[in-house]
């Protein structure tokens, strides 16, 4: 057993060890909405939707299912982008007894026969745009995939019908042709919420039924379907409301992690289990909106990855939102990527978040979350905070697999009862996850410090090995984003063809707008480097872009650096 040491820097509302509710999570979503039924569950653009409205949509969709031959443990694949119809699919789902997975819609056609395929799913929900384009072309090599239900974006956003009609005209709202498929059941979402409330009960066993099916990013390889449960989620569910302390019925969030990332999935669980209001973002780069939903809704709480929450601010409109508007957000949560601490330190001025931002750590496997500042007490600059109540944290020497001491950096494993069984039909794999007492190997390197806060230091797959030493890039970042000139940089390893497995130092910078890229900015970029860092640490190679390919949630693409390295 780890020794907790941890636990002396919770703040005092949190116990180390909680009592989990045991029912699953179709029981409890409806129970919460039966809380609050009057109150608003969902702004979408100009609609908004109780949760007595959300609730009655959802028992719908789940009779829908069950009358379409959905049983327990079929897959649900929701391919959509945040909209009502998502959470609404979500809730019905757990509702009916299945299982879901969600998809992005981004994803190429290759990719969403890959999921459907490995994920087994029965039945899918998705623009139609997606259902015409790229599943169709798909439905021959998917005979398990039997119920198709699509839908619009629009369906769900209140402008009224000539507004609708005229974004449809004009193709910003894409659409698409709902037509029959021989041998399968095509319907219209909307079709499928004019069904009577008839649901039969499920019974669900937590701790082994899967709720959802979440596959990784496939960073090394096919992305793994990671299996996590009922208990999973109903657990860091507990776990974060545990840790926030915010009053139910009271909260409202803007978000843009979208639900098809475990994080913004996490959110949209988390908002009805708390009893709160949920701003949908559909389109996260549409910073113009984000700043119109934050002036008009006013929200408690705001969620964002870092590069998200920069766009926002770097966004001339920005200087527009009141004083009062920010100050009225109480709570700021970023994660699933690194945050430099010199851009939180300017995000903090420009948010009015002093003592309100809270960095969280965790992934997939883990439902997500792992660790987080305190909700009230000290958060620490450039750390992901302390491990949640009932979760167990040990770092080990990478090579050796012996457990290091504080201030020592290796691998951070992690058990708790929100971490995941294993992966869907990868038994190897799964067995490879996991330590002889039942730790996950997380691949991440951190190190803890004295009072319990875990530091992010590197993925372990980018951890580089120069000359013998080991350079861990997330740090080499966070000091170059200090540098006023660079925006955000990347470090990668290049192979060093005169020293067989050791590597190169390379930095591909994105310089802030307006920054030309002049010889002397560069140097003056090199010149800091080589006084910040050290000698082993300072880059060789360095490569400056327009812009660095980001992933959906707004981390870097250091895999497409690696495998396009001219751009």
């Amino acid at each position: 057993m780890v020794e907790k040491f941890w636990l002396k820097s919770y703040d005092a509302h949190v116990k180390p060890t909680l009592t989990y509710p045991t029912d699953d999570l179709g029981t409890i979503l409806t129970t919460k909405m039966k809380e609050f039924p009057d109150k608003i569950a969902i702004y979408f653009m100009d609609a908004e939707y109780t949760y007595k409205e959300v609730l009655e949509y959802s028992q719908r969709f789940a009779t829908f299912l069950q009358k379409n031959g959905i049983e327990k443990g079929d897959v649900v694949s929701i391919c959509l982008p945040n909209t009502p119809q998502y959470l609404i699919a979500v809730y019905g789902t757990y509702m009916a007894g299945a299982t879901i997975s969600g998809c992005s819609p981004l994803m190429s056609a290759p990719e969403i026969q890959y999921q459907l395929e490995d994920s087994n799913a029965k039945a899918i929900v998705t623009m139609d745009i997606v259902y015409e384009k790229r599943l169709t072309p798909l439905l021959e090599t998917l005979p398990n995939l039997k119920l198709i239900i699509p839908t619009n974006i629009s369906e769900f956003m209140g402008f009224g019908g000539f507004k609708v009609f005229m974004g449809k005209l004009i193709k910003k709202i894409p659409k698409g042709k709902m037509d029959p498929y021989p041998g399968r059941t095509v319907v219209p979402f909307l079709e499928a919420l004019k069904t009577e409330v008839d649901i039969k009960k499920i019974s669900i066993n937590n701790n082994v039924d899967p709720a959802l099916i979440q596959y990784t990013g496939g960073t090394t390889g096919r992305p793994k379907g990671t299996i996590i449960t009922h208990a999973n989620l109903v657990a860091n569910l507990t776990q974060f409301d545990a840790w926030l302390g915010r009053e139910h019925g009271k909260e409202v969030l803007i978000s843009a992690f979208p639900f098809f990332h475990i994080a913004g999935y996490l959110i949209g669980l988390f908002l009805p289990f708390i009893s709160g209001t949920q701003t949908l973002i559909a389109n996260p780069r549409d910073t113009d909106h984000i700043i119109k939903e934050l002036m008009d809704k006013k929200p408690s709480s705001f969620g964002n990855v870092p590069t998200l929450f920069l766009m926002i601010m770097n966004n001339p409109k920005f200087k527009e939102v009141p004083a009062e508007v920010l100050d009225n957000i109480t709570l700021y949560v970023s994660g699933a990527a690194p945050f430099p601490e010199e851009a939180i330190r300017t995000f903090e001025k420009a948010f009015h978040a002093q003592n309100k931002f809270v960095e969280v750590y965790g992934m997939t496997e883990t439902s997500p979350l792992a660790s987080a500042n305190p909700a009230l007490g000290t958060k620490k600059i450039g750390t992901v905070g302390l491990p949640l109540s009932d979760t167990e944290v040990k770092i080990i020497d990478i090579d050796t697999g012996k457990e290091l001491g504080i201030g020592e950096p290796g691998e951070i494993l992690i058990k708790g009862p929100q971490v995941t069984k294993g992966y869907h039909n990868k038994p190897e794999e799964t067995k490879e996850a996991f330590d002889s007492e039942g730790f996950f190997h997380t691949g991440d390197v951190g190190v803890f410090d004295e009072e319990g806060y875990i530091k992010i230091v590197d993925r372990t797959k980018d951890m580089l090995i120069v000359s013998g030493f080991k350079v861990y890039s997330v740090h080499v970042e966070e000091v170059l984003t200090k540098h006023p000139d660079i925006e955000i940089l990347a470090i990668i390893g290049v192979p060093n063809p005169d020293r067989p497995g050791a590597e190169i130092v390379k930095a591909v910078v994105q310089l802030k707008e307006g920054v030309s890229e002049a010889d002397e900015v560069k140097e003056s970029i090199r010149e800091f480097a080589e006084e910040k860092l050290s000698k082993y640490e300072v880059p060789k190679i360095w490569e400056f872009r327009e812009e660095l390919p980001l992933t959906l949630v707004g981390k870097v693409q250091k895999k497409a650096l690696r495998n396009n390295p001219e751009g």
